[in-house]
């Protein structure tokens, strides 16, 4: 017996779909209206799709609900995301606290990814992606500064004395050779005292 005036079955409400409402996707056919997302509704296309057995979902949902968990997997360049899925029925694992090593001497691995080390300018903890080494001693990229005139410094450019960054001009001034033909430039004289 012909089916006469029908179509396809929607994947998502089971109603008839007919030709000019139809998107098909793995094999099914959907109403325009109902090709969403099973979590946040959105409306789908070939772009952002992403199927689990027979559940369609955006990209997103997909990726909070299936994808992998844990630090570094936020949704883009320098994203911090705190939403662990509890709307998609994702229990979140329990956490535990940190505490701090009672050990004074923590080891390579903690320093290079635990913060221990300590800016020599400001005291906080210097992490790997923003440290600078110099005079011993590391340095978050904005703090490494000249101590005098608090110009921005490179390795190329900067002297140390005593712990100390200095730029080389002002290192020049206040360390360098003092009297008469040490000036600060062409015909400059300096009289030391």
């Amino acid at each position: 017996m012909p089916n006469w005036g029908g179509g396809n079955k929607c994947g998502a409400c089971r109603g008839t779909v007919y030709h000019a409402e139809e998107v098909q996707c793995d094999g099914r056919s959907f109403h325009k209206c109902c090709f969403l997302c099973m979590v946040c509704r959105k409306g789908l296309d070939s772009t952002t799709l992403a199927i689990h057995d027979q559940e369609i979902y955006c990209k997103s949902c997909y990726g909070k609900k299936y994808g992998p968990k844990g630090y570094g997997y936020g949704q883009g360049a320098g994203t911090l995301n705190m939403d662990r899925g509890e709307r998609l029925g994702i229990k979140p694992e329990e956490t535990q606290t940190h505490r701090p090593s009672p050990n004074p001497n923590p080891s390579k691995l903690a320093q290079k990814f635990g913060g221990s080390e300590k800016c020599g300018r400001c005291g906080e903890s210097v992490y790997a992606a923003e440290k600078v080494m110099s005079a011993g001693k590391p340095w978050h990229k904005n703090c490494f500064r000249c101590a005098k005139c608090g110009k921005s410094l490179e390795s190329t450019t900067q002297t140390e004395k005593d712990g100390e960054i200095y730029c080389k001009a002002c290192y020049a001034k206040n360390f360098g050779p003092k009297g008469f033909g040490y000036g600060q430039g062409a015909g400059a004289l300096v009289h030391a005292q």
